[in-house]
């Protein structure tokens, strides 16, 4: 049985897949996040409510979901 941290990282893993896949097919562009600014979506999501310097409305499974390709490889 998958926890709802599996579920949505898989559901941010399959919009960034669908986003990729669509930017490629329609406009020939590669989607890239530069890994400062995913951790700092990172550590924005997992920081609390009151805590948080802005608000940010995604939890941290779907944030790591759609961030983690361009954490794990490197594109040249």
């Amino acid at each position: 049985m998958f926890t709802t941290f599996m579920l949505l990282a898989a559901a941010g893993l399959g919009f960034r897949l669908a986003l990729a896949w669509g930017l490629r097919k329609h406009y020939d562009r590669r989607l890239a996040i530069p890994d400062l600014f995913a951790l700092v979506l990172l550590v924005l999501a997992g920081l609390p409510d009151w805590l948080s310097p802005l608000s940010f409305p995604f939890p941290f499974s779907f944030t790591l979901g759609t961030v983690l390709p361009d954490l794990l490889m490197r594109r040249l």
